[in-house]
């Protein structure tokens, strides 16, 4: 009954990815450049999974925060791209529209659930740094697992509430949607309804879980740094320093381009300058994660050079 209500209210049943409109070999060498991002990021991930899972030392609750954290990004990435590879090349720039409601969906929650992810790591750093003695018993496995549980519930719920209030708007036409995803300012961009309740809605639950996993994020690092900044150097202050600096950069890039681009109480005007910052969120900060945390880790490069060790042993 629900869904024969939406179909009477909504005219429009397809809708056209307008992706980056220009000439052939730009669009080209957009969908080329993107599919080796994407490659690049879902090896990159699934490496840093796959390092964890295989290195004793490594299984720790900072370790299983980044492995969700990777795991995120692969379908996080995943739902987007390659529908966006396809807008590029021109073979699949229609998309249903419960296609549409389907791929916001997962996007947002997705979103949604790194924003509370990065903010637990960052809970996590605070413990380790700021109360190393009883960090053992406060970040045990039990309760680092019922924080990453949480973290996916609530991402998942907090956009279900936001879908279900998309897929009662009507669309009457047109039906071009200027973006290479479907997202939530080109919906109501699109609409023929009234769509002050999703923008209040979008607007409430961006405070809520953006700017309030910012918030633990930027608490835990002032008490972080302060706490650093106490440690005399022979007593590890530049490792302290490198575990966090490669947080801090992740957290800059997602939440910078996140809170440009969702906090506000109104649609923004221009779609286009949307498409290019959430380039940053969809592309290439699931492609930089694994590398960041690698290269700036020690515990990970050596995980990466006795694994790169042993396959060269087997090969010879």
């Amino acid at each position: 009954m629900a869904g024969a209500e939406i179909e009477n209210q909504t005219s429009v049943q397809m809708f056209i990815l307008l992706g980056f409109p220009g000439t052939w070999y730009f669009r080209i060498s957009l969908a080329v450049m993107f599919s080796i991002m994407y490659f690049l990021t879902i090896v990159g991930n699934m490496s840093v999974i796959a390092l964890v899972c295989t290195h004793p030392w490594l299984h720790t609750p900072m370790y299983f925060f980044l492995c969700n954290l990777s795991f995120l990004e692969i379908w996080y990435t995943t739902a987007c791209v390659p529908k966006a590879i396809g807008v590029m090349f021109g073979k699949s720039q229609t998309i249903s529209f419960t296609g549409c409601i389907l791929q916001l969906y997962f996007i947002f929650s997705l979103g949604s659930t790194e924003c509370l992810i990065l903010a637990v790591m960052a809970y996590d750093r605070y413990l380790a740094i700021c109360r190393p003695l009883r960090y053992s018993s406060l970040m045990d496995s039990t309760f680092s697992a019922q924080l990453a549980l949480i973290s996916w519930l609530c991402g998942f719920l907090a956009i279900s509430v936001l879908a279900s209030l998309i897929s009662r708007l009507s669309f009457c036409g047109p039906n071009i949607i200027n973006h290479f995803f479907c997202d939530i300012d080109s919906w109501i961009v699109l609409s023929c309804t009234d769509t002050s309740l999703v923008e209040l809605a979008t607007f409430i639950i961006s405070i809520n879980v953006l700017l309030g996993s910012c918030a633990i994020t930027l608490v835990s690092y002032i008490y972080i740094i302060s706490t650093i900044c106490k440690i005399p150097p022979a007593q590890g202050r530049q490792k302290a320093f490198s575990t966090c600096s490669a947080h801090l950069t992740v957290v800059t890039i997602w939440y910078g381009s996140t809170i440009f681009l969702y906090v506000k109480p109104s649609a923004q005007n221009s779609l286009d300058l949307n498409k290019i910052v959430n380039v940053f969120n969809t592309i290439v900060t699931p492609l930089l994660n694994p590398f960041i945390y690698t290269l700036r880790n020690k515990e990970v490069k050596e995980a990466l050079a006795k694994a790169f060790f042993i396959d060269c042993c087997l090969l010879i």
